[in-house]
């Protein structure tokens, strides 16, 4: 495995296994992933929250199947927001998405593995360009885990914004008609499920950042103002762990530029 970029704030966070578990809710109110009873899979957790991912994946992996989901998260967080070398970003999303699929195919009824399947698919989706993962048909297995995810937990927040940045992507891409026709992409239903995971989840910085890139993609340029808007609410938010600290560290960036 390649050298990992640190976490630039490691050290930031210092959860332990208790205060984990104490804040789990919080901490899993995007995710809605159930407390873990294995002792190992909530150290690799704690990991994860202090940002130390590299460790976090190792420390999933070894736990065995279980802890498949952290491995994943950790990886895919990673990936997206740590990892400069595109190369290996990709690499990381396929090999997560790989996982993913098998932990899908032997527990068809965890919605974490279902979810983690269409976020790595997504994101290696947008460093191929949109267009082309559409081409090769990986639009439609986004849509359809993500689906799966919401219909297995449905106070699942990140996949409903994940499902709803589909939706908006696909229609900024290939335009509302096509979008619609071919690969089940509407309007109505991405702004929908932006709506609903800021319902379930309204301290997401994450939900307010893609809420607000979707809404420009599906609305137009007039909505550029709301956009702002919801970008700092994001910047505003007290992050409460790591993954947070990157999701408001880049809205924050975006009102910069």
């Amino acid at each position: 495995m390649a050298k990992w970029t640190a976490f630039p704030r490691l050290g930031e966070y210092q959860f332990d296994a208790a205060s984990v578990a104490r804040e789990w809710h919080r901490l899993h109110a995007g995710d809605a992933e159930p407390l873990p009873s294995d002792a190992r899979v909530l150290q690799a957790w704690v990991l994860f929250h202090n940002g130390e991912f590299e460790h976090a994946v190792e420390a999933g992996l070894a736990a065995g199947d279980t802890g498949i989901n952290v491995a994943n998260k950790a990886a895919c967080i990673y990936a997206n927001y740590l990892e400069k070398k595109e190369k290996v970003r990709l690499a990381i999303f396929q090999e997560a998405a790989q996982r993913a699929h098998l932990r899908a195919a032997e527990h068809p009824d965890d919605p974490a593995a279902w979810y983690w399947q269409a976020y790595a698919l997504g994101r290696y989706s947008q460093g191929i360009s949109v267009a082309k993962a559409l081409a090769q048909g990986l639009g439609s297995r986004v849509k359809e885990a993500l689906e799966r995810t919401i219909a297995l937990q449905p106070r699942h927040a990140d996949a409903h914004i994940a499902l709803g940045a589909f939706h908006a992507e696909v229609i900024d891409k290939v335009g509302g008609l096509i979008g619609g026709m071919t690969y089940g992409a509407k309007k109505d239903t991405g702004l929908k499920m932006f709506q609903q995971a800021l319902h379930l989840h309204p301290r997401s910085p994450i939900a307010l950042i893609e809420y607000a890139n979707g809404l420009v993609m599906l609305e137009g340029e007039g909505k550029l103002k709301e956009a702002t808007r919801l970008y700092e609410q994001a910047a505003a938010l007290e992050p409460c762990d790591a993954m947070e600290r990157l999701d408001v560290e880049l809205a924050r960036a975006e009102l910069a530029t």
